[in-house]
């Protein structure tokens, strides 16, 4: 049992809450039962640690049973090693190290997608990770990150995404250029969300067609340059005396309509 918080073995672990540790290692933090589950279910080739209390694994035997099953490195942990371990004050026992695994623009194309994501700019982690569990909601076939967006593996996204990082392929540092360039040659439209766009209602009969959604920063929206490369830009209607929707929410209504739009009939 490891039982020193500051042992260099801790200390390894818990330097991957830091963007310098994850892109020289290439590993990043998984936090909690929910996250080291799903990660195991859906990925298990990407998680190489697991890190537990004895009463964690009593109360969680199919994360233990999941983790002997793809041989993972399981090893028990005093409570204090696993708060230094962890970016959250409640790990809730379980703390899993595993290695980063995006998925290249060139492979999400050749799939044949037609509802997929962009995010430029999206500085929020907790907003990147609502995002992609929307996506992931709505049967988005990927989410794109360009490379001014948060780091995908900052512990808050991943928390954020409550185990969708794993059921969903994303690509992380594009050029948006480059990603609206190679979507477009894709057969697919992008549709920018932005407050001064077009009425979504009366638009909504196109979003049947192929469309990848355009997200920008969460105080500047997107910039001329970036609105620039859209085919259309839509404004989601305020009915009430909200000021404004929060990105995240914006963006699971915009995934959710195309998604209908797609299925209907």
């Amino acid at each position: 049992m490891l039982e020193n918080p500051r042992s260099p073995r801790v200390r390894a672990v818990a330097k991957l809450s830091k963007r310098a540790a994850r892109q020289e290692t290439g590993l990043f933090l998984l936090e909690g039962p929910q996250a080291a589950r799903e990660a195991l279910a859906w990925a298990p080739e990407t998680v190489l640690e697991l890190y537990a209390t004895p009463s964690a694994l009593e109360k969680h035997t199919d994360v233990r049973d999941a983790a002997v099953d793809a041989g993972v490195d399981l090893q028990y942990t005093t409570e204090a090693v696993l708060d230094a371990m962890a970016d959250t004050v409640t790990p809730q026992g379980i703390v899993a190290v595993a290695r980063q695994s995006p998925t290249a623009l060139k492979d999400i194309l050749a799939e044949g997608p037609t509802l997929l994501a962009i995010c430029e700019e999206v500085r929020d982690p907790g907003n990147l990770g609502t995002i992609i569990r929307a996506a992931d909601a709505a049967g988005a076939n990927a989410v794109i990150l360009t490379g001014r967006t948060v780091d995908l593996y900052n512990p808050k996204v991943v928390r954020s995404t409550t185990g969708s990082l794993f059921h969903l392929p994303v690509a992380v540092d594009l050029e948006l250029a480059d990603v609206v360039a190679r979507v477009h040659e894709a057969g697919l439209r992008v549709v920018a969300a932005d407050v001064g766009g077009d009425d979504f209602v009366a638009s909504r009969d196109l979003l049947s067609r192929p469309t990848a959604w355009l997200f920008g920063n969460e105080a500047r929206g997107l910039d001329e340059t970036a609105l620039a490369h859209a085919d259309q830009s839509l404004r989601l209607p305020i009915y009430g005396r909200a000021e404004s929707l929060n990105l995240a929410t914006a963006a699971s209504v915009c995934l959710y309509e195309t998604a209908f739009a797609q299925r209907a009939g």
